[in-house]
């Protein structure tokens, strides 16, 4: 997940009229053109919903939490079939929740720290990335939904190759992950909503196991989103994410023939159990960084901030590891 520009880039060889007034699309109008039909879930009054609805009681029993209360505290604003511009949908994120708390608290037993650091509005919260699958995502997501006080709701930017994935697209956006468009991310922060960014894009999750916590290289992107935006900055460390998947190669040909990016080599898929590893995940929100600055600026201007940002990460990476006594616990 990481914003579009880093890697698409603006389009090429199209015939645009130069003397046409400049027409900026709606976010709704973006939402619709990349992701056309969004099947309805199971809604009010279905055999389905009484059997979501159960489950979550049983999460909120076991774990003494009030999900439905922190969904509402979200307070996003939802049109008359409940889903919002970007295609939210309180409801369906009531039921993913909780069933990400159970592996929110159980399965990784995340360990949270700094969390009351992130702002309350407009903000880019940069992360590393790892893991193969999204994971490090989902659960800073869920921290700031179940661990702060009062809960936000942090959009993440999704590559578009996880798009034209069955049922995953139409999950991903309707628990609020917008498409990874500039445009989506420019309109998010305008209006005063949090952002989920990972720079180092597919460069982060497809590290070979042997470069585990070592930052690779990151987009300028969101640095000239951050000043354009005059959006502050929050690093967050992300630990336990490279010990779920241990790659140990790369099945590229199978990557090309799925459309996707990478294709790992892990031991659980050899074994036939392609579940991640039970890690203790361990996610640390640092303090905001404020950058002024012009965003049209030469990329080697651009590039000292974003390098103050990596090394923040960075540092912050290795005194987790530092203080961590195990992977497991």
């Amino acid at each position: 997940m990481t914003l579009a520009s880093e890697r698409e880039g603006s389009l090429r060889g199209a015939k645009v009229d130069a003397t046409a007034p400049r027409v900026e699309p709606s976010a709704p109008e973006i939402q619709a053109v990349l992701e056309p039909r969004l099947p309805e879930l199971p809604r009010h009054g279905t055999r389905e919903r009484k059997v979501l609805d159960a489950i979550v009681r049983l999460v909120e029993r076991t774990y003494g939490e009030d999900i439905q209360a922190r969904v509402c505290a979200l307070n996003t604003q939802t049109n008359e079939a409940g889903f919002d511009p970007f295609g939210f949908d309180p409801e369906v994120a009531r039921y993913a929740l909780a069933l990400i708390t159970f592996f929110h608290r159980t399965y990784f037993r995340t360990e949270v720290s700094g969390i009351e650091r992130v702002p309350t509005g407009r903000a880019l919260l940069v992360a590393n990335h790892s893991g193969h699958v999204p994971i490090d995502g989902i659960l800073i997501a869920t921290a700031l939904v179940m661990d702060r006080q009062p809960p936000i709701l942090a959009r993440a930017m999704v590559e578009k190759w996880a798009q034209r994935l069955p049922f995953v697209s139409v999950l991903f956006t309707r628990v609020g992950q917008v498409l990874g468009a500039p445009d989506n991310a420019r309109r998010l922060l305008q209006g005063g909503h949090p952002l989920l960014v990972f720079p180092e894009g597919i460069r982060g999750i497809s590290k070979p196991f042997r470069q585990r916590y070592h930052l690779a290289d990151f987009g300028l992107g969101f640095m000239r989103l951050a000043l354009e935006t005059k959006a502050p900055i929050v690093p967050v460390a992300v630990i336990g994410g490279e010990e779920q998947y241990p790659a140990i190669g790369n099945f590229r040909l199978l990557a090309k023939l799925l459309g996707m990016p990478v294709f790992p080599v892990i031991p659980q898929l050899l074994l036939g159990v392609p579940v991640p590893l039970p890690t203790k995940y361990r996610l640390h929100f640092g303090e905001p960084m404020y950058f002024e600055g012009d965003p049209d600026e030469d990329d080697t201007d651009v590039q000292l901030r974003v390098e103050a940002v990596r090394e923040s990460i960075q540092s912050m990476i290795g005194r987790g590891l530092a203080a961590r006594r195990h992977v497991f616990w």
